[in-house]
């Protein structure tokens, strides 16, 4: 699928660079630049995290009294 996107001259400046640098065409460098920002942020939502102290299921005054005790 094709995909229109704006960049400011310094990016397409530093990409071409890159481009050249790696010996690959531009495309294949945004889309490896897609893939690898989309990997980073795959796991960064709220919804990760639910259910995460299921296991160890209390209330946050209970478990605010727990690791204080442990000082």
């Amino acid at each position: 699928m094709r995909t229109l996107v704006d960049l400011p001259d310094t990016q397409i400046q530093a990409l071409a660079a890159l481009c050249e640098r790696v010996s690959q065409p531009r495309a294949a460098v945004i889309r490896e630049a897609v893939a690898e920002y989309l990997e980073r942020r795959a796991g960064k939502s709220a919804d990760s995290a639910f259910g995460l102290w299921d296991a160890e299921a209390m209330d946050g005054l209970a478990y605010q009294r727990r690791a204080r005790a442990e000082w």
